[in-house]
């Protein structure tokens, strides 16, 4: 069995491929926010709620990963 890699997921796999697009979209934004010489107190909160989701994203995209590895569907 051939191992699946991500980029190949993005074709097989719509949710992969909608995690993946959210996971980019909140790097974008924390990039942007780390431009910026300081931070307000929202853009603070937004900071780490984004950090968070991000890290939530990626476990599922790994699951996801893991279970086409395993020949599984989700």
């Amino acid at each position: 069995m051939t191992q699946t890699q991500p980029e190949d997921l993005t074709e097989v796999d719509a949710e992969y491929r909608r995690l993946l697009e959210s996971h980019r979209d909140h790097e974008l934004r924390l990039q942007a926010l780390a431009g910026k010489s300081r931070l307000s107190e929202d853009e603070e909160l937004e900071e780490k709620r984004l950090k968070k989701e991000k890290l939530l994203l990626k476990d599922r995209m790994e699951a996801i990963a893991r279970s086409h590895r395993g020949g599984v569907a989700h």
